[in-house]
């Protein structure tokens, strides 16, 4: 009774299509999407930006700065560029 039963399982898992093998067909990709980040000092991340935009950690002048590129305003000494900066509506 196993082996008819397996049998059974193993013919419908061949009718409906499910393999167990990957799949052949073309490779996956993610769709082509603009950036909508964008960094907001350009002249600190200029150089030390990542391949997808996001600013490089490792470098000293983005230690403190968001993903987005914004200062991190966690940071005393962002608060105070922030205070210094004339105020513009």
């Amino acid at each position: 009774m196993k082996k008819i039963s397996s049998l059974l399982l193993a013919l419908m898992l061949m009718v409906s299509g499910v393999t167990f093998a990957q799949d052949k067909a073309a490779p996956k990709t993610k769709p082509a999407t603009a950036q909508t980040s964008k960094p907001a000092d350009k002249s600190a991340t200029a150089g030390h930006t990542k391949k997808d935009g996001t600013p490089d950690k490792r470098y000293k002048e983005n230690k403190k700065m968001k993903k987005d590129g914004t200062p991190d305003m966690r940071y005393k000494e962002n608060k105070d560029k922030k205070a210094a900066a004339p105020a513009t509506k």
